[in-house]
C-alpha cells in the first residue's frame, strides 16, 4: 500500500491582519467591529450592520439596524459609508393590531446633493381605513417624502429617519387625512450616489 503524501496546509490566518471597522462621520465615527483580512483590498464592499443601540447607547432604539459598506481602508482601519437601513420584523409586528389598517408608501426619492434613495414609509391608522382613504394616505406621504427629501442633503435626511424625525413630520402631515397610530420609516436602501 503506498503511503499518502502528506500536504503541508498552508495556515492562512496567520497572514491575515486585523482591521477596525469604523461607522461614518455623520454615526460619530464609532469602531462597529473588527475584521481580519489578508489584503487591505478584500475589505472594501465587505457589509457590516449594527444597531442604534450600540452606536448611540440608547436602549429605545435597539430595533433599528443600520447597513454600512467598507469604502476605505487605511492602516489598520477601516471606513465605511451608511448604505440603508431596516427595522426589524417583530417590532413591526408588535405595530399591527386587529381592526388597523397597514399602509405601505415605498418611494424613490433624490436628495439636494444628488443621492437616489429607497425610502419605505408604513402608516398604521387607528381604525380600519376604506381603500380609496388608504390609497389617498400612500399618495399623500409619498409626495410629502419626495419633498423632504429634495430639500435636504443625504447626511440631513439619513440622520432624520433614524432619529425619527422625518418619521413624525409625516405622521402630522398625514394624521390630517385619516386618524393615524404610527408612522415608521421601516427601511431605506442607498441606489445611487452622485458622480
Amino acid at each position: 500500500m503506498a503511503k499518502a503524501r502528506r500536504r503541508r496546509v498552508r495556515d492562512t490566518w496567520k497572514e491575515k491582519k486585523w482591521y477596525v471597522i469604523k461607522s461614518p462621520k455623520m454615526f460619530g465615527e464609532n469602531e462597529i467591529g473588527t475584521t481580519p483580512s489578508r489584503d487591505p483590498d478584500f475589505l472594501l464592499k465587505r457589509r457590516v450592520e449594527a444597531t442604534m443601540r450600540e452606536l448611540t447607547g440608547d436602549f429605545s432604539k435597539q430595533y433599528v439596524k443600520l447597513k454600512f459598506q467598507i469604502d476605505n481602508v487605511a492602516g489598520s482601519e477601516a471606513t465605511t459609508k451608511f448604505i440603508g437601513h431596516q427595522v426589524t420584523t417583530d417590532y413591526v409586528r408588535s405595530m399591527i393590531r386587529r381592526g388597523t389598517s397597514r399602509i405601505d408608501a415605498p418611494v424613490i426619492v433624490e436628495t439636494k446633493d444628488g443621492y437616489r434613495m429607497k425610502i419605505h414609509p408604513l402608516a398604521i391608522t387607528i381604525r380600519k381605513a376604506k381603500s380609496s382613504q388608504q390609497k389617498y394616505m400612500r399618495q399623500s406621504i409619498e409626495e410629502h417624502v419626495k419633498e423632504i427629501a429634495s430639500e435636504k442633503t443625504f447626511e440631513e435626511l439619513v440622520e432624520g429617519i433614524v432619529t425619527g424625525k422625518i418619521a413624525s413630520e409625516i405622521y402630522h402631515q398625514a394624521k390630517k387625512i385619516y386618524p393615524l397610530k404610527r408612522v415608521e420609516i421601516i427601511k431605506t436602501k442607498v441606489l445611487e450616489e452622485p458622480a
